[in-house]
């Protein structure tokens, strides 16, 4: 049986909050990193090194603090790719909060298909994996920002709008929500109802004009665009 490594965890943020949480049910030693102690005087401590910090931060990181052993340093952007460090991005969507064990074990991780399997990456992860060509990464993690991030943000308008101008509490609106969760899941390629799945332009160009001046109005139009829909 393989040994399973210990961990060293570098970043305070929500993914390094959840990735230590997750090695802590999954019951692997790990260290948390807390800029106190220099992190040279703990690399002989561990096997692997999990740099969760933002991506602009990460080539400085390995740079300022001299980790020169690739094959130990793993970190967690979709969209780098560097040749100081091994990419493993979780396609899963971090909150304040933690999640449960079945949660974290069905998160795949989007490796490197240049680089070493998922279990030479981080040993004891029982998660499945998927490699991608390293080139590919930005636009993979372009289309995770797309559906994951943007869909957010049109939600939030959609719930502070209705709150705001209709009176229509949250609760009132989260049958809407899940159900329109719930197709998609089920039926991804068939889930788009509403106007641009009609093809009715008439109701399309209603929308807009009554967005006015609205940042929204420009993104009702691009969706309508991704249709082939000319208005």
């Amino acid at each position: 049986m393989r040994q399973v490594p210990k961990y060293l965890i570098l970043g305070s943020g929500r993914v390094a909050r959840h990735m230590s949480y997750y090695l802590s049910l999954l019951e692997i030693p790990f260290i948390q990193w807390d800029k106190k102690e220099p992190i040279q005087f703990l690399l002989p401590k561990v096997d692997r090194v999990l740099i969760a910090v933002s991506d602009s931060a990460i080539e400085k990181v390995i740079s300022e603090n001299n980790l020169r052993d690739r094959s130990k340093l793993i970190h967690f952007s979709g969209a780098l790719v560097t040749d100081l460090a091994f990419g493993a991005h979780p396609l899963m969507t971090f909150g304040n909060g933690v999640y449960d064990f079945n949660t974290y074990k069905s998160i795949p991780f989007i490796i490197e298909q240049e680089g070493p399997d998922f279990s030479e990456l981080m040993p004891g992860l029982p998660n499945a994996s998927y490699k991608i060509a390293r080139e590919l990464k930005p636009f993979y993690h372009s289309l995770c920002v797309l559906s994951g991030n943007f869909t957010i943000l049109l939600w939030q308008k959609f719930f502070g709008e209705m709150k705001e101008k209709f009176g229509i509490p949250q609760e009132a609106i989260k049958p809407f929500l899940h159900q329109t969760l719930i197709n998609l899941e089920k039926n991804p390629e068939s889930a788009l109802t509403g106007p641009l799945s009609r093809k009715d332009l008439e109701t399309i160009e209603k929308n807009i004009t009554a967005l006015a001046s609205d940042p929204y109005a420009d993104v009702y139009r691009s969706f309508v665009k991704t249709q082939g829909l000319d208005i």
